[in-house]
């Protein structure tokens, strides 16, 4: 199966991720070794990084000039990672543009990392009257969710999918965001493995030891089946059970 990446930020001089091409080739080059094969460029849609379609859209044919000029097998597809307060100044057409992978009816929301964001149900609400399905981006990384499992639950069964960190999934982002991560696991209220890479450092890509930490076919179908399934507007593929889990190795962070 193709694993995909639905979660970077490789588009350079956007946002706070690659600064330039060549770690942006580098980047990409790094995901290609880890089996990605799709990835959505997704820049910070928001009030410090105020990108539009457009200077998304010639970063990325940038950045995949110069990766098939080197060699790395790899598609980019646009999108954005806009957050929840930008969401509602930007018009349907705009929304559109930043849809993710290039799905007019699917966008990456930003899960703010402190407090639980009080208008999270209603613009999921929203956009899902509208026929856009909203992927959840990172709320393990926020502490408070754990007591907001039940908010997070109605707001999936209404028809949102949530992405978890490839990193907080296989611990090197510590053990108390891997817990967070594995109570959303647990509780089947996780969809996808994205990696989040902004440089080739500690979130650099990582799916598949991610995708190995859960196991069995649980693993593919959070980083294989279900994002190829957004990407294509399909119904989501019935979730496998889960396997037993590879012990995580903990990683001090310095």
């Amino acid at each position: 199966m193709t694993v995909v990446d639905l979660h970077t930020h490789v588009l350079p001089g956007l946002d706070d991720g690659a600064r330039d091409l060549v770690e942006a080739v580098e980047i990409v080059r790094a995901m290609a070794k880890d089996g990605v094969r799709i990835i959505a460029a997704t820049p910070h849609v928001r009030d410090d990084y105020p990108t539009t379609p457009d200077r998304m859209e010639a970063a990325l044919g940038l950045v995949q000039a110069a990766v098939d000029a080197a060699g790395i097998a790899v598609e980019l597809r646009g999108g954005g990672e806009i957050s929840i307060p930008a969401l509602g100044g930007l018009d349907p057409p705009t929304l559109a543009s930043f849809g993710l992978g290039g799905n007019p009816q699917l966008v990456l929301l930003e899960f703010p990392y402190y407090g639980w964001p009080l208008s999270l149900a209603h613009e999921c609400e929203r956009l899902l009257s509208s026929g856009i399905v909203p992927l959840l981006a990172h709320p393990e990384r926020n502490a408070v969710v754990p007591n907001h499992t039940r908010e997070l639950a109605r707001i999936v069964r209404s028809g949102a999918v949530v992405q978890l960190t490839a990193a907080a999934v296989d611990g090197r982002l510590g053990r108390t965001t891997a817990s967070r991560a594995r109570l959303l696991l647990d509780l089947e209220l996780a969809h996808v493995i994205s990696s989040d890479a902004h440089s080739p450092g500690v979130r650099e890509a990582g799916l598949a030891a991610a995708a190995a930490t859960v196991g069995g076919e649980l693993g593919h179908w959070l980083t294989s089946a279900v994002p190829a399934a957004l990407l294509n507007g399909a119904e989501l593929p019935r979730r496998p059970a889960a396997a037993h889990r590879r012990p995580v190795r903990w990683r001090r962070r310095g």
